[in-house]
């Protein structure tokens, strides 16, 4: 049976490496961390993601998950609601769950379900790539026993936008500038009834506020790039007391109660490029590490697993086949082909948004302004709703092979 190494255990990695052992294809999972923690990860379903994990045999599991759904998303101006916007009407609503939880459960049904060719091996750096003959045959890490190869038929890089497996290979991309970031943050509690988002904009600024499972509500603040270092400077109280004049007395309320409480903020960097070819002989790269998103509109951890079902469909096919070097790599190139129209067209709408809503010309605030998101609710409701489906349900169809 032909082996494979899947190289990070975000949601790219960890349902790749979990579909190809439910096929039988012995792989091993490496996860630089020791377990699945962070500060920060994407945590919105949508339903494109949900229907990926659906799609993967996982909706038990998944819905065991501590999950939230969002009821209502709000738009203010200051003071002022624009727009209230029910979602719990949706078939498949978005969902809030904490990834960190979300990957321990993909990983755990890939032990529970003792798949002989299923192995994760945590605290492993990849360093470099292995090359045979122009191939590329496995990669050399840093593990917590000391420096190792791994070696295999065929790689696949997840390792995020960060990725070192993507800067060894080498490979050309298309950048496609970005003039903000988000600050991120929690505070302790829940607000409203625990199930609605609000969006603050206006005056060149836009704040995010939405519960989490866990207890606490999440904010991000999309601040000029290049701003977070004056931020960063006020610390936890100071930060969140910068965002009171800008947003609704009942939040600048609940932020001064709850203003010891928060997390410190830290960074996003918002980088948003594809690379031209996602693969070379021998390894092919998905997820951020082949075309790292913006985080408009939540979609990097949905367009990811989506991604793995796809890579899942073409190489588990060929690993499972035995089939030779040209047929691994070509099945590698399809996935690509199949992945890269909804990538471009969610790239390029992601860039729409943030144009208007973060600009301070006459332009900008004429397009947030009261009367302009009046008349668009009311006469481009059902324009708006096919434009933005894309970021709820994907491009194009994604279905598991049986």
């Amino acid at each position: 049976m032909l082996n494979a190494i899947v190289v990070g255990a975000g949601p790219a990695g960890a349902l790749l490496a979990y579909l190809l052992a439910r096929r039988g294809v012995p792989v091993t999972l490496l996860e630089r961390q020791t377990d699945f923690s962070r500060e920060f990860r994407g945590e919105v379903l949508m339903p494109s993601g949900i229907a990926a994990l659906h799609e993967a045999g996982l909706r038990q599991p998944l819905g065991a998950l501590p999950n939230l759904s969002i009821r209502t998303v709000e738009i203010f101006r200051g003071e002022r609601r624009i727009v209230a916007i029910p979602v719990d009407g949706f078939e498949t609503p978005p969902r809030i769950v904490p990834q960190p939880a979300m990957l321990e459960m993909i990983v755990a049904e890939a032990t529970k379900a003792k798949f002989p060719g299923f192995k994760l091996e945590r605290g492993v750096t990849v360093r470099d790539l292995i090359y045979e003959k122009d191939r590329v045959a496995g990669v050399h890490a840093d593990t917590l026993e000391g420096p190792r190869d791994y070696r295999a038929d065929f790689v696949i890089a997840c390792d995020g936008r960060a990725s070192a497996i993507r800067k060894r290979a080498a490979l050309p991309q298309d950048r496609i500038m970005q003039a903000f970031d988000v600050v991120w943050g929690r505070v302790p509690g829940h607000f409203l009834d625990g199930r609605t988002a609000r969006g603050y904009i206006g005056n060149g600024r836009l704040l995010i506020i939405y519960p989490s499972p866990e207890g606490h509500m999440q904010i991000g603040w999309v601040i000029d790039k290049g701003a977070f270092g004056d931020i960063k400077k006020l610390g936890a109280e100071g930060w969140i007391g910068a965002l009171a004049p800008h947003v609704s007395s009942d939040l600048r309320n609940f932020l001064a109660a709850n203003k010891t409480g928060p997390a410190h903020p830290f960074l996003l960097d918002v980088i948003c490029d594809r690379l031209r070819e996602w693969t070379v002989p021998g390894l092919l790269l998905i997820g951020d590490a082949a075309h790292p998103m913006s985080p408009v509109a939540a979609q990097g951890i949905n367009v990811a697993l989506r991604d793995a079902v796809v890579a899942a469909n073409h190489l588990g096919r060929a690993l499972v086949m035995h089939a030779d070097e040209a047929m691994l790599d070509f099945a590698a190139r399809n996935i690509q082909a199949e992945r890269w129209p909804e990538v471009v067209t969610i790239q390029d709408m992601q860039q729409l948004g943030p144009r208007f809503v973060m600009s301070n010309s006459l332009l900008g605030r004429i397009v947030v302004s009261a009367p302009m998101i009046a008349f668009a609710k009311l006469f481009l409701a059902g324009f708006l709703a096919r434009r933005f489906d894309p970021f709820l349900n994907g491009v194009t169809r994604v279905v598991m092979e049986q």
